[in-house]
C-alpha cells in the first residue's frame, strides 16, 4: 500500500494583505476623485455658459427656447428612465435593464447638472459661467427651471397614470380569477344527470 500524503501543501500568500491593497486602492481613487472635482468645478461651468451663450447667439428667444427644451427634455426622460428602472427592478434581468436606464438619465440629465452647478454654485468657474448666461443667452435659467416644472409636472402625470394602469391589471386579474373559480364552482354543484 501506498502512502499518500494526507496534507496538500498550502500556497503561501506573500505580500501585503488584500485589505490594505484595498484600502489604498481607495484612497487613491478618492485623491483622484477630488483633484478631478476641482479642475471640472473650474472648467465645467464656463464651458457650458459658453456653449449655451453660443446656441442662443444673444437673444431672449433662443435663451428661453433652449432653456425651455433643455429643461423638459432633460428633467422627463431622466425621471421615466428611473421609473423604468424601478418598475423592472423585480422582473427577469431587470438589474441589468434598471441599471442601463439609470446611465441613460444620469448622462441625459447632465445639462441640467451642468447648468445647476453655475446657478448654485460659489466658484470662480460657476460666476463666470453665470456671466456668459446672463449677457449671451439671457433668459436661459428661467426657461430652464420653468421646463424643468414642466418636465416634472409630465412625470408625475404619467407616474400617476402607469400606477393607476398597473393597479387596473391587477384588479381586472383578479376579477377574472374570481369569475373562474365561480365556473368552477358551479359545474362542482350542477347535479350530473
Amino acid at each position: 500500500m501506498t502512502s499518500q500524503n494526507a496534507d496538500p501543501q498550502t500556497p503561501v500568500k506573500t505580500g501585503k494583505p488584500t485589505w490594505l491593497k484595498r484600502t489604498i486602492a481607495i484612497a487613491i481613487a478618492a485623491v483622484v476623485l477630488v483633484i478631478m472635482y476641482f479642475i471640472l468645478a473650474a472648467f465645467i461651468p464656463r464651458w457650458w455658459g459658453i456653449r449655451i451663450g453660443e446656441a442662443a447667439d444673444g437673444t431672449f428667444t433662443r435663451g428661453i427656447g433652449l432653456g425651455l427644451l433643455l429643461g423638459v427634455v432633460c428633467t422627463v426622460a431622466p425621471l421615466l428612465l428611473f421609473l423604468l428602472a424601478g418598475l423592472s427592478w423585480k422582473k427577469r434581468g431587470g438589474k441589468f435593464v434598471a441599471a442601463i436606464a439609470a446611465v441613460i438619465a444620469l448622462i441625459i440629465a447632465i445639462p441640467n447638472l451642468m447648468t445647476l452647478s453655475i446657478v448654485v454654485g460659489s466658484g470662480d468657474g460657476a460666476h463666470s459661467g453665470a456671466r456668459s448666461l446672463d449677457t449671451e443667452a439671457p433668459g436661459f435659467r428661467g426657461g430652464t427651471l420653468v421646463g424643468a416644472i414642466i418636465g416634472v409636472l409630465v412625470f408625475v402625470l404619467v407616474a400617476f397614470l402607469v400606477v393607476q394602469f398597473k393597479r387596473r391589471g391587477k384588479q381586472l386579474r383578479k376579477a377574472k380569477a374570481m369569475q373562474q373559480i365561480d365556473r368552477a364552482q358551479q359545474t362542482i354543484d350542477q347535479p350530473h344527470v
